[in-house]
């Protein structure tokens, strides 16, 4: 039975595209409360009747969210230009080693714009 898991989490970060012309407004240092949803998806183990526990999610993000949370996101390395999909990507590549089952990766910088990485 085929299944797929989505856990939700939020940091809150300052950033800024230094890569935009100077007079868009995204060019100029400004923050978002970030939403990230990690997908797993595999087949349910039959005799535990889940794919995983969410627990151990969060346990293998934890890592990043603290390099993520009330961090200004330019300096965090390979972060240096800060868009939703670098960090759609950051992510996946950070947590893709520890989590195998990762299907998708989901970055909302605010609640109508987000964007979707599944590698």
């Amino acid at each position: 039975m085929k299944m797929e898991l989505r856990k939700t989490f939020q940091f809150e970060a300052a950033h800024r595209l230094p890569r935009l012309p100077r007079d868009h407004k995204c060019h100029r240092l400004h923050g978002h409360s970030f939403h990230v949803e990690i997908v797993v998806s595999g087949e349910c183990d039959p005799e535990m009747g889940w794919l995983m526990d969410y627990a151990e999610i969060s346990r293998r993000f934890d890592p990043l969210w603290e390099q993520l949370d009330h961090r200004y996101l330019n300096e965090v390395p390979g972060l240096e230009n800060p868009t939703s999909e670098s960090i759609a990507h950051w992510i996946w590549d950070h947590l893709r080693p520890t989590l195998p089952l990762l299907s998708e990766v989901v970055v909302a910088e605010t609640c109508t714009a987000r964007c979707v990485y599944r590698g």
